[in-house]
């Protein structure tokens, strides 16, 4: 991640970048099963959509608040069977890093590090509601972020990154 600059090797600069994960938190989690219970009768074939939202913000010096959203809904004969939300957030604590590889640290590389907390906590709730298990493809967050930041009007920091499945 680091390069030479002619000042110092990149090693140097590597030694003194620092990455740590401090704390794991659910801050909010929703699920409506407004179909329920007539969408247990059905044939269940759905129609899931997926959408992704990253949100990120200093907390203090070196240490960011990271949120990512999930969103899932499934239709099954066009209507609604469920619709579940996840707000899994981190604390991290990150030093050493240039501005602009920050950014891609706080927008693709910690999110990423969110997902699978998020994933199992959509998977819990959807077969707590009655449904069958849901496991959420893997999501290229560095492919999310470069989208996000080459998209025309793209405000930078905690703009949300939305993917349908």
């Amino acid at each position: 991640m680091a390069e030479g600059n002619g000042n110092g090797s990149a090693t140097e600069e590597a030694a003194q970048q620092r990455f740590q994960i401090a704390k794991v938190y659910l801050r909010d989690i929703s699920f409506e099963a407004p179909g329920a219970p007539e969408a247990f009768r059905e044939t269940w074939q759905p129609q899931v959509d997926v959408e992704l939202g990253t949100q990120h913000r200093a907390l203090d010096e070196g240490t960011y608040d990271v949120l990512l959203t999930v969103t899932v809904t499934a239709r099954n004969n066009e209507r609604t069977a469920y619709l579940c939300e996840i707000k899994q957030g981190g604390v991290f604590r990150i030093e050493g890093f240039p501005e602009a590889e920050l950014d891609r640290v706080l927008g693709a590389y910690c999110p990423a590090q969110l997902f699978p907390f998020a994933r199992e906590a959509v998977n819990d709730m959807v077969v707590k509601g009655g449904f069958p298990q849901l496991l959420l493809a893997p999501v290229n967050f560095e492919s999310l972020y470069q989208r996000q930041r080459e998209a025309p009007g793209s405000g930078g920091n905690g703009a949300d990154s939305g993917q349908g499945q």
